[in-house]
């Protein structure tokens, strides 16, 4: 068969089309899926601002890779102009967690793997990653990072603010300095021995020391 055959109307009418009930089934179980991996989002979401578009776009996009696929599959003529079409589309929506990066690589893979028919595959597999995420997400290898900004009048005060912090935490590290007259500010990192933060008010009593400001931040870090 050459290429031109491709585009003759006998061979585009001899292509097996969807059935009704195949589009249902599958638009119907990506939606399941997209709610699940919806909620293992909100589940495991661990950053600063929670995004619930970001959510209910994991759940279109499961449902719209489905539907490409069907559509690729299903027709020769049609998947080669879809491919033409998203070639040229450009995402320049900024991924502000890593970790979105897998749920949306997760959505788009559910979606081809349901239209493909691979039914027991997506189910299982979306389960198994699942747990892991959940699983992952809720294992703690370290301690909880803070920062500490402190303010103080001279060398004195923050000799003693130091080693006040050094021996109310696991570890402190100093990450930045400001040095005016008669001003002393200081940015640093500590780990907590437990979650009691009220060492923050003893700090801010001593004599010398204005002011001193606990913030909790996330990030990647090496144990």
């Amino acid at each position: 068969m050459s290429f031109n055959d491709i585009f003759k109307s006998n061979f585009l009418e001899n292509i097996t089309s969807v059935t009704f009930f195949d589009m249902a089934l599958s638009l119907l179980l990506s939606f399941l899926l997209g709610m699940y991996i919806f909620l293992v989002y909100k589940k495991t979401f661990a950053g600063v601002m929670y995004s619930s578009s970001f959510g209910v776009a994991l759940v279109a996009l499961t449902m719209i890779s489905t539907l490409v696929i069907l559509a690729v599959t299903s027709n020769v003529v049609l998947s080669l102009g879809m491919v033409g079409a998203l070639s040229i589309v450009r995402f320049r929506s900024a991924i502000k967690e890593p970790l979105d990066i897998a749920f949306l690589f997760w959505s788009i893979a559910v979606g081809i793997v349901l239209a493909a028919g691979l039914i027991p595959l997506a189910v299982f597999g979306s389960v198994a990653i699942g747990l892991a995420l959940i699983f992952l997400a809720n294992k703690k290898t370290h301690t909880r990072p803070y920062m500490a900004v402190i303010r103080c009048e001279n060398q004195a005060s923050e000799n003693k603010a130091m080693e006040f912090l050094k021996m109310r935490s696991l570890r402190c590290a100093i990450k930045s300095k400001t040095a005016q007259r008669g001003l002393i500010e200081l940015n640093t990192e500590i780990r907590l021995k437990d979650d009691n933060t009220d060492f923050i008010n003893e700090l801010s009593e001593m004599e010398g020391v204005t002011s001193a400001v606990l913030v909790s931040y996330n990030g990647d870090y090496m144990g």
